[in-house]
């Protein structure tokens, strides 16, 4: 009987024992390429129009970041840019589907020819500082949700950020107006004062000037102190539109007539959506780590591992 119990124990030792061998995978945190009717390139190849070949993605994400930020910058605010940088341009190309602009409407990108140009005897150093910025932060991308985030990030703000909502008119989540402090440190221009004759003023919005003018003038503003619209001589603008006409920096703008002129006061450079550049070097050096800069910036969001190459285990 002992024999038989032995035996029984042993057939199922032998039958469990590959199962109790097998060791589970850890985790990896990565978020693979989109499901797509077509096949997506591995290595992902972007195409930035007028430049004559495709650039891997983290080549372009060199040239974006040596385009969109000052290279001096402190190495977590360039690292936070570059998994901003990486992230706007998966999402703007559908993964290295279709071309980008190199133009601030999209991502400025500056290749290596003209790197050489802009930096002169410094290249070698800003662009080794660059490179290994760029290693460090290799593959890694800002999601909501496991999507892609549209990564908008500017130059300064007036002390916050702009909604989306604000913006556009349209809410998402992760780009709400959050703090951003102490940028006069860094943006010594981030304060600009403008003039224009009454003529000036006349001709870029499209009316003749008459002394009604300044007394029906009125601006409204969002809650981060923007100019929402301005109203004029029965007629209105959005903000925006406003800084387009007049060629301003931001849309935190003060107007003051005066009897022969026009004086605009500015603060703040670009949209003021997402992250601010130099708002992230005020955080950098302060000890804040990219991952926390990004986090700041794009509210609810995580940072993880793209990898466009994955395969079935």
């Amino acid at each position: 009987m002992k024999q038989n119990i032995l035996f029984i124990t042993l057939c199922l030792a032998l039958l469990f024992l590959p199962f109790l061998l097998i060791k589970e995978k850890p985790h990896e945190e990565t978020v693979p390429a989109p499901t797509s009717e077509l096949e997506i390139a591995c290595p992902i190849l972007i195409e930035v129009k007028g430049v004559k070949e495709k650039i891997p993605l983290e080549s372009y994400v060199l040239g974006v970041v040596a385009g969109e930020m000052p290279v001096t910058f402190h190495e977590e605010a360039l690292k936070a840019q570059s998994i901003a940088a990486r992230t706007y341009v998966l999402r703007d190309t559908n993964y290295g589907q279709v071309p980008i602009d190199r133009t601030v409407l999209k991502q400025v990108y500056v290749s290596e020819e003209d790197r050489q140009k802009k930096w002169g005897s410094s290249f070698h150093q800003y662009e080794d500082k660059l490179e290994k910025v760029i290693a460090m932060t290799e593959g890694e991308i800002i999601v909501y949700k496991d999507q892609l985030i549209t990564a908008m990030f500017f130059s300064s703000s007036n002390g916050q950020t702009e909604s989306a909502e604000n913006y556009s008119g349209n809410v998402i989540p992760y780009l709400v107006s959050v703090p951003s402090k102490s940028e006069e440190l860094y943006a010594q221009n981030r304060s600009k004062q403008f003039e224009f004759t009454h003529a000036e003023w006349s001709k870029a919005f499209n009316m003749k000037w008459t002394s009604t003018i300044p007394k029906t003038f009125q601006i409204t503003k969002t809650d981060t102190d923007r100019v929402k619209s301005v109203h004029m001589n029965g007629k209105s603008w959005a903000g925006r539109e406003v800084r387009t006409l007049l060629g301003l920096p931001s849309t935190d703008f003060t107007i003051t007539f005066q009897s022969d002129k026009v004086v605009v006061e500015t603060v703040g450079y670009g949209h003021g959506v997402g992250m601010s550049q130099y708002g992230a070097e005020v955080l950098a050096n302060d000890s804040v780590l990219a991952a926390d800069i990004l986090l700041h910036y794009y509210k609810g969001t995580e940072i993880k591992k793209f990898s466009p190459c994955l395969k079935s285990p």
